[in-house]
């Protein structure tokens, strides 16, 4: 079985592009993953990088962001290559069948950084303010007793 299940955040905006022939999207990301932390360990990362193909493709490259978190549900593919010096690289990506954008909106016309941390979840430049809720959203009721 090959599957492969992580939560994490991008470490850079997505790269789009295409295949020659069939002119199918492409979408690159690496996602940072925190490993469990033993007790007087170090914190130590995973940065692997993840591949999703057509319409998921071209929704990462127009919502996800770096910094943002997602989900992704997908396998493992191993690969090598021999690089400008002769030697041969080994890799491993993540081929997503599924992303799920778990802080997602429009990324801000002008900017390769998206809005995460300046204004919340989705929220444009052109938001009132920090407290306005994104359109077709309502505001939440902050007496919610849980």
């Amino acid at each position: 079985m090959n599957s492969v299940v992580l939560i994490g955040r991008l470490t850079r905006d997505p790269e789009l592009r295409y295949t020659a022939g069939s002119q199918m999207a492409v979408a690159t990301f690496t996602v940072a993953i925190d490993r469990p932390v033993r007790s007087g360990g170090e914190k130590q990362t995973d940065f692997p990088r993840v591949t999703v193909f057509g319409k998921q493709a071209e929704n990462c490259e127009k919502y996800l962001a770096k910094g943002r978190l997602v989900g992704v549900q997908g396998r493992l593919q191993t690969g090598s290559y021999t690089n400008k010096d002769g030697a041969t690289v080994y890799t491993t990506d993540v081929v997503a069948d599924r992303v799920e954008f778990l802080e997602w909106g429009d990324r801000p016309q002008g900017s390769s950084q998206g809005g995460f941390g300046q204004g919340g979840f989705g929220q444009s430049s052109q938001g009132s303010g920090s407290d306005a809720a994104p359109s077709g959203f309502s505001a939440i009721d902050e007496d919610i007793p849980f």
